[in-house]
C-alpha cells in the first residue's frame, strides 16, 4: 500500500510539473535565428500567466527576438545551447513608457520598456538557465538617432534585462554578452538574487537601483568600458529612494578586451575613463544604507568607489577581504559632493559616514591616486575605518607643488582622472571626522616623489592606536 501510494504520488509530483512548463516550441517559436521568435515566447509566457504562473523553457537553439515581456509567477529558462539573440530591427522592441516630470537621470535609468527583456511591477520573476543573452544589435549609447525620446534619451533596445518596481527577483546562471548600456538593471525592486551571472559587455554589467533586499553572488562581469557592478539611489522613481540591505559576495570582476573573457584569451585593455569597478554612485539622490561587499577579486579594472554626491545619505557600508592586481587608477575612492543632481528645492546635503573597509590586497595599483576619502567643506566624512590593508603601488609620481591644490569635490562629476594626481601616493584624506587606520602598508615598485600620507583638515584621527 506504501509502495502504491509513493507511485501515485510521484506521478501527481511529474504531472505538475508538467502542467507548470511551457516549452517556447509548441507556440510557435522556431529557434533557427532567422525568424522572429519574440512573438510566440510573449504568447507562452501570457498562457502560463493564465495558468497562475510556470516555467516558459526555451530549449536549445537560436532565437531572435524584440521585447520579451516577463509577468508575474514566471521563471524563463535559457536551457544549455539555447541563445537569444537581439534582432537590429527597432519596430520589434517596446515603445518607451512615458515619464511624467523632471528627468534627473539619463535615459537608460528612466525607460524599462524599451529593453530586450523587462518587467514592470511584476511579482515573482525569474530568468535562468544556462543559455546565453546575446545584446550585440543593442545600443550602448546615451543617445540614438532612432527614437530618441525627452531628455535626449534612448527610444529603443538599450537594455538585455531591466527590472522595475518587482519583488521576488531571480537572475541566475544566465550569461549575457554585449548587453547594451546595461546588461542588468533593477530599479525599486524588493527581494531577489543575482546568482552566478557571466557578463561580458560594453558598457555597465549590473546596476541596482532604489533597490534593498537584494545579494548578488558569484558573479563574473567583464566591462572593459564602464563600470562592473554599481549599487545606485537615481531619481528614475521620481523621488529619492535608498538602496539598502544589499550584499555582495564572491565575485569577480574584469577589464578584458570586450569578448576575451569569453573566448578565454582574457586580452588586458587599455585604461580607459573607467574600467571595470565595484562601485556605489554616482546617482544617489536617496543614498545608500547597510550595504556589505565582501569576497570579491578584481582584475585589470579601477578600484571601489564610493560617491554620494546628490544629497542622499552613504551610511554602514562594511568592505572586506578584496583582492585587487593591476589596478586602473585608484585602489579605494571615498567621496562627497554637491553636485545635487536633483529638485532645486531639496536642502539636503550629501553625507557619507561609518564606513569600514579591511583585508583588502591590491596589487601593481596606477601611480595617479592614492586610496581617497574626501568629504566637503563642513561637511566632513565621519567615522572611516580602513584596516589590515595591503597597497602596491607603481610610484614614479612628481614631488607635489609648494602651494598647489587638489581641487574641491564640489559640482564636479567624481572621477578622480579628471582631478588629477593627489597629493600623496598612497593616502589622501581631505574633509574627515574620525579616521582610523590600522595595519596599512604601502609599498613602491619604483620611488615616487610624493609623501605617503596627506591629511588636510582631518580630526580624529588615529594610527595603530595612536591619536594624532
Amino acid at each position: 500500500m506504501k509502495k502504491v501510494s509513493l507511485i501515485l504520488i510521484c506521478l501527481l509530483t511529474a504531472v505538475l510539473c508538467r502542467a507548470a512548463t511551457y516549452n517556447v516550441r509548441d507556440y510557435g517559436a522556431k529557434g533557427d535565428g532567422k525568424c522572429l521568435d519574440s512573438k510566440y515566447i510573449n504568447i507562452a509566457i501570457a498562457k502560463a500567466e493564465e495558468q497562475g504562473g510556470g516555467t516558459v523553457i526555451l530549449p536549445a537553439g537560436t532565437y531572435l527576438c524584440g521585447s520579451i515581456h516577463l509577468d508575474n509567477n514566471i521563471e524563463l529558462r535559457l536551457e544549455a545551447g539555447a541563445r537569444i539573440v537581439a534582432t537590429a530591427d527597432r519596430a520589434a522592441y517596446d515603445k518607451s513608457e512615458v515619464f511624467d516630470g523632471p528627468q534627473y537621470q539619463d535615459g537608460g535609468h528612466t525607460f524599462f520598456h524599451n529593453s530586450l527583456i523587462w518587467a514592470d511591477g511584476k511579482v515573482n520573476v525569474a530568468v535562468t538557465g544556462r543559455g546565453i543573452i546575446d545584446g550585440s544589435a543593442l545600443t550602448k549609447r546615451d543617445t540614438e538617432k532612432a527614437g530618441i525620446v525627452q531628455g535626449g534619451s534612448i527610444g529603443q533596445a538599450d537594455k538585455a534585462i531591466a527590472l522595475k518596481n518587482c519583488k521576488n527577483i531571480a537572475i541566475e546562471g544566465i550569461t549575457i554578452t554585449k548587453g547594451g548600456h546595461f546588461a542588468i538593471i533593477i530599479t525599486g525592486c524588493e527581494r531577489g538574487y543575482i546568482n552566478n551571472v557571466t557578463i561580458d559587455t560594453n558598457r555597465d554589467g549590473i546596476d541596482i537601483d532604489c533597490c534593498r533586499f537584494v545579494n548578488v553572488s558569484g558573479c563574473l562581469i567583464n566591462t572593459p568600458n564602464d563600470d562592473a557592478l554599481v549599487i545606485k539611489s537615481s531619481y528614475a522613481l521620481q523621488r529619492p529612494v535608498a538602496s539598502e540591505n544589499i550584499n555582495i559576495y564572491g565575485c569577480t570582476v574584469t577589464g578584458y578586451k570586450l569578448g576575451t573573457l569569453l573566448s578565454g584569451e582574457k586580452i588586458p585593455e587599455a585604461v580607459n575613463w573607467v574600467c571595470g569597478r565595484i562601485k556605489l554612485g554616482t546617482e544617489s539622490n536617496g543614498g545608500y544604507r547597510n550595504i556589505t561587499i565582501t569576497g570579491c577579486t578584481m582584475e585589470y579594472s579601477s578600484g571601489l568607489a564610493f560617491e554620494e554626491v546628490d544629497q542622499g545619505r552613504m551610511e554602514n557600508i562594511t568592505v572586506s577581504n578584496i583582492t585587487m592586481n593591476h589596478v586602473h587608477h585608484y585602489p579605494i575612492y571615498i567621496t562627497t559632493g554637491c553636485r545635487n543632481r536633483g529638485p532645486k528645492e531639496r536642502t539636503d546635503v550629501s553625507y557619507g559616514g561609518n564606513i569600514s573597509i579591511n583585508n583588502v590586497c591590491a596589487l601593481d595599483c596606477d601611480s595617479l591616486c592614492g586610496i581617497i576619502c574626501t568629504g566637503m567643506p563642513q561637511h566632513p566624512l565621519r567615522n572611516i575605518s580602513l584596516s589590515d590593508i595591503r597597497i602596491e603601488y607603481r610610484g614614479g609620481g612628481k614631488p607635489w607643488t609648494l602651494g598647489k591644490v587638489y581641487r574641491e569635490q564640489g559640482t564636479n562629476y567624481p572621477e578622480p582622472r579628471w582631478a588629477g594626481p593627489t597629493p600623496a601616493y598612497g593616502l589622501y584624506a581631505r574633509h574627515v571626522d574620525g579616521l582610523v587606520l590600522r595595519n596599512v602598508v604601502f609599498s613602491l615598485l619604483r620611488p615616487d616623489g610624493r609623501e605617503a600620507i596627506v591629511t588636510d583638515d582631518v580630526t580624529n584621527m588615529s594610527v595603530d592606536g595612536k591619536s594624532l
